[in-house]
């Protein structure tokens, strides 16, 4: 297994064992080839979630521009929600994780097909 498969494990283990959720490795798979290089950086691979302006990108470059969502309350409480399944003490939020489940509550399978 190469590194990305590594991290594509990692992170289905968090679904499961930290959110509690039962991952679609297709898609989480997309997902993750989708964070490109971001994925192998310490810093960018994670969702600085007490950030204001993190959180901000995520909605901008991620929900906006990816999934193709209009911006409204309802991303802030999508995101808020993400967030809080994750847990919010959890220092690591890895962003292929956030956008994982971003993309489910959504139902915005479809822009990784």
């Amino acid at each position: 297994m190469g590194r990305r498969d590594d991290l594509i494990a990692q992170y289905a283990e968090d679904l499961r064992n930290k959110c509690g959720m039962e991952p679609d490795m297709d898609l989480l798979t997309k997902v993750t080839i989708g964070c490109g290089p971001a994925i192998y950086n310490p810093d960018a691979s994670t969702v600085a979630s007490s950030q204001p302006h993190e959180l901000e990108t995520v909605k901008n470059n991620f929900m906006v521009k990816k999934l193709g969502l209009s911006d409204g309350p309802q991303l802030d409480e999508a995101l808020a929600k993400v967030i809080e399944t994750y847990g919010k003490s959890e220092r690591n939020k890895y962003r292929a994780v956030v956008y994982y489940m971003l993309t489910k509550h959504f139902g915005k399978e479809s822009a990784y097909s």
